[in-house]
Formats: C-alpha cells, structure tokens, sequence
C-alpha cells in the first residue's frame, strides 16, 4: 500500500496580474481520507482545486497530486483526478447515455471499458433510470450524482469536488455525502468544498481560506477547540430587552467572540471565571446555557470576525 500522501503541497501562490488569489498554501491530503475546503467566496477554495487538478499552473511553490507534479503542465495530473465543478457539468439536452459517452470520448476511452465503468458507477449512484432519459427532467439531486459518475468514468484516484451540493435539497444533499463515503470506502481520496457548515463537520479534516491564506487546518474537532479554548454560552433573552445588556457585553473581560444565532446569542470565553463573572447580570427573563462550539461558530471568529 502507497503511504505517500495523496496530494502535498507547499507554499503553493498563483496571482492574476497584481492580484494574489492563492498565497503560499501548504498542506497535506491522507490518501482515502475526505478533505475539506471551507471558506467565503472568493477565499481562494476553487482556484486552489484548479492548480491542484491541472487546470491552472501555479506561480509559485509545488505540489504533487498522485506523486505527479507540473513538470508536464499538468497533463499527468487530469489523468489520474477527477473534477467536478462548481457549475452543472453535463449538458441538459442531452439524454444520459449521450453525456456518459461524451465524457468518455473526452478521456479517450475504450468503449468497452467506458460501458464496464458507466455499469459499476450506476450501480454506486443506485441510478435506475433508463439512458434515454433527457438529463434536463431528471431531479437536482439525481444530476450531481451523474456529474459525479461522470468525473469518474476513468478510474481517478484522487476526486475533487467543489461545492457539488450547491442548491440541492437537504435529503439529496444527505444521499450525496453518503455517496462520498462510499468512495473513500473504494480507497478513493475526496476533496471538496462547501459552504454547508453541517456537511464540512464530515470531513476528516478542513483547510478554512480566508483572502487566499490557510488560517486554520485540523479535524473539526481540532479546529472548534483550537478557536474556543474556553467556554461558550448560548444566552436567549425570551423576549426581555436585550440592547443594554449586549452592549456591556461586549465590553467583558475574557469575551473572545459574540455574535447572534437566530434570536439567541453565542458568546465565547477565555475562561470559565469570565464567563461567570460577565453573565452575572443577566436579565431576570433571559437564560444561558453552556453549548458546544459549532463549525459555524468557528467560521464567524476566525473569518468574519477577522473581516470585522
């Protein structure tokens, strides 16, 4: 079994013109691990997956995709990854066969094996549905697993994925990350990006971006404990005002992070003792809680609260 990394990348830039977009990334990616990128748009996630799927050439660094670098401009890189992109990638008035068939002829495959290959993935997707069938009046969740099958038509070791879940509805969204756990099952690397907090707390780790820099890499796990050292409250006021009281608040000693979580607020400690000490005068109406941070909390502290 191959022990190298599946993707390694060090102080990877790229710049258009003046503009940097990716600033001197480095990372690792396990092989059959589920790596996340998290980040706002234009965070640099996608032009990242682009360097790293041959699309783009970099400015500067390195990476290895496979054990593969850009000695050849990338050329052995598309071979053995698969991309899905932001977009819809299969074309609407086509029927399925037809699309399946236009992305094999793209990767120059044997027809034999294509059909063999478009056989195993069907049965991975559970897709049904005859290959006549036009993808326009297929369901939004049934089209991104089909984009996916077609990413995948030629065996990649390593799957990119950028936002493939992108407006799709949460129980079509539920059988897509199933499906990616699937992969990885089959030995598979995946790579992807979201915006779903929900869907980034399953992946094994996450690079968060912010302006085209990692600010944080770690285990969801890791990444929460790293930004909230200490405790964090949820304070819901129950109707009583709460103007007056947020506004001292936010001048506590040992408050690391406030911000509002529907009609409740989330704040964030240094220390048990702050906490204490800050919510002792709390209105007779409201209440607070301790909770757990979330990866939405850390997302608000260290990339809004930044941009703040």
């Amino acid at each position: 079994m191959n022990a190298a990394p599946a993707v390694e990348v060090k102080d990877l830039s790229i710049k258009f013109g003046d503009f940097t977009a990716v600033d001197k990334v480095s990372f690792s990616v396990n092989r059959g691990e589920i790596f996340g990128f998290l980040g706002a748009n234009g965070a640099g996630k996608t032009t990242t997956i682009r360097m790293l799927t041959g699309l783009l050439l970099p400015s500067s660094g390195s990476a290895l995709v496979g054990g593969l670098g850009f000695g050849d401009g990338g050329r052995g890189i598309k071979k053995i990854v698969g991309y899905m992109s932001q977009k819809f990638t299969l074309y609407n008035d086509l029927t399925v066969g037809e699309n399946l068939d236009f992305a094999a002829g793209l990767r120059k495959l044997d027809p034999a094996y294509a059909k063999k290959r478009r056989k195993e993935l069907f049965e991975l997707i559970a897709f049904n549905k005859p290959l006549s069938s036009k993808v326009a009046a297929l369901p939004g969740g049934i089209k991104q697993e089909l984009a996916l099958a077609a990413a995948m038509l030629h065996d990649p070791e390593i799957v990119f994925l950028d936002e493939p879940t992108s407006g799709v509805a949460p129980a079509s969204r539920a059988r897509f990350w199933a499906l990616i756990r699937r992969i990885t099952g089959l030995g598979k690397t995946v790579i992807v990006t979201t915006h779903y907090m929900d869907e980034a707390e399953q992946c094994g780790r996450i690079a968060l971006m912010r302006t085209g820099r990692l600010i944080a890499l770690g285990s969801p796990e890791e990444l929460k404990a790293s930004a909230f050292p200490g405790p964090m409250a949820e304070i819901d006021f129950n109707g009583a005002g709460s103007a007056a009281f947020i506004a001292g608040l936010e001048k506590a000693p040992g408050l690391l992070e406030l911000s509002p979580h529907g009609m409740r607020w989330h704040a964030a400690f240094a220390a048990k003792a702050a906490m204490d000490a800050a919510l002792a005068g709390l209105p007779p109406a409201a209440s607070a809680a301790l909770i757990k941070p979330s990866l939405e909390d850390v997302f608000i502290r260290l990339v809004e609260g930044a941009e703040r």
